[in-house]
């Protein structure tokens, strides 16, 4: 029988190379083809020569791979440095959590109205079990390691509050569009604005913000001149 015009007759293959998969590791992921968290399977391969589609010999190994569960496509490793929606809702908490306390700590916890502020903004990133007595006990302790002592106004943003704010930011800052890290900062600014203009330790310590969030130094200090003259 001839085959149909325009059709292309079947042939055996004799051979090529398949991969075999195995299953080396799992866990949850974001996946950038379903566009949220799913489950996936982390697989390492083996090439091997395939005649009449037996497997024989080796052609070197395939992968890792990641390989997610629902809808099966296979992703290089580096995906999972992407937070999941879970992972990245909690820096984001994590995020204004500290910037709260590091303003604090920079102009001091004397102020009901910016210990208020402090703890609606808080509240409002997702952590509503927050208090005035938490934020202002722990403010206290980072004014002490930070040396400001009774007047905070005349001390800087020291080592060791940049360095926590660079650890908690700095992981975030990737994941968050321009638009998400002037959020974060402007938080901390309505904070410090809460009691009148900026001190220079609370000043210095948004300046470390902009720049824990890679934010240009001239667009940091746009958005803090902007907030000072936006009526509370």
């Amino acid at each position: 029988m001839r085959p149909v015009r325009g059709q292309r007759a079947l042939r055996p293959v004799l051979c090529g190379v398949r991969t075999v998969w195995e299953a080396v590791g799992d866990g949850a992921f974001f996946c950038p083809g379903c566009g949220g968290d799913r489950n996936y399977r982390r697989l390492a391969g083996r090439r091997r020569l395939t005649v009449l589609g037996v497997p024989l010999a080796r052609r070197g190994d395939a992968g890792p791979v990641v390989e997610c569960a629902a809808c099966r496509a296979h992703y290089a490793t580096d995906t999972l440095d992407h937070p999941t929606t879970t992972r990245f809702s909690t820096m984001l908490r994590e995020a204004v959590h500290t910037v709260a306390l590091a303003v604090l700590a920079a102009g001091g916890t004397a102020s009901r109205t910016v210990l208020d502020t402090a703890v609606a903004t808080v509240r409002d990133a997702g952590l509503d079990d927050c208090t005035q007595e938490q934020l202002h006990t722990v403010a206290e302790v980072l004014a002490a390691d930070a040396g400001h002592g009774s007047s905070p106004a005349a001390e800087a943003c020291g080592p060791a509050l940049a360095m926590e704010l660079h650890e908690v930011l700095t992981p975030l800052a990737p994941y968050l569009a321009v638009a998400g890290r002037e959020s974060v900062l402007l938080q901390g600014a309505r904070i410090a604005l809460a009691d009148g203009p900026y001190c220079p330790a609370e000043r210095e310590v948004l300046e470390t913000v902009g720049g824990a969030l890679r934010l240009p130094a001239d667009d940091t200090a746009r958005l803090l001149a902007a907030a000072a003259r936006t009526p509370s």
